[in-house]
């Protein structure tokens, strides 16, 4: 089975962009995969620092982060754009996920790895600027980045008090996001 995890690069607990990645989920589940949805917020980690690294190691918050990301096959992620680039947070996290451990390959939460990219952003261009960069990252650290992607204009109106997007056939649309990563990254399995 697919194993997929979809989480947003935002802290905020109301953000659009962690509705957005739900409703990608649904559509990997829909298509078989295993989803698990993570939340920025629950893996509070300091600042990427290689002094704290070396003297106390990554924090607990950043090993299970990285567990989390080393368990799944692929990677659904709305990035919010901050400042037409990705939030700190998303960066910070990607930076403590991409240290090594003793006797682990390098970039093993990524290397290899499949993901697709989404945005939702209250702007005209949806977060679109920012998703290039995202782009950037992930590409350099070895992680196939899908060229099926969303960015979401005018987020703050497009969302129903439940979550859902107002527009059907944009939710249609972040639902095949999930099952386009889940069908890629299943045909990319090793048998």
């Amino acid at each position: 089975m697919v194993r997929l995890v979809a989480f947003a690069g935002s802290l905020r607990k109301d953000s659009w962009n962690k509705r957005l990645v739900r409703i990608a989920a649904d559509g990997a589940r829909a298509a078989g995969a295993d989803v698990t949805v993570l939340d920025l917020a629950d893996f509070p980690m300091p600042l990427f620092d290689e002094d704290v690294e070396r003297e106390h190691g990554a924090p607990a918050a950043a090993q299970a982060w990285k567990a989390a990301l080393k368990a799944a096959d692929g990677m659904l992620i709305a990035s919010p754009e901050y400042n037409s680039s990705v939030s700190a947070a998303l960066k910070n996290a990607i930076d403590w996920a991409s240290r090594p451990a003793p006797g682990e390959p390098p970039l093993a939460a990524f290397a290899g790895k499949t993901a697709v990219l989404m945005a939702a952003s209250p702007g005209a261009l949806g977060g679109l600027r920012g998703l290039v960069h995202l782009r950037s990252i992930l590409g350099n650290i070895q992680m196939l980045v899908l060229p099926d992607q969303r960015a979401l204009p005018k987020a703050h109106d497009a969302f129903a008090a439940d979550g859902s997007l107002k527009d059907a056939k944009l939710a249609d649309e972040i639902r095949a996001l999930g099952r386009r990563l889940t069908d890629v990254t299943r045909a990319l399995a090793p048998t």
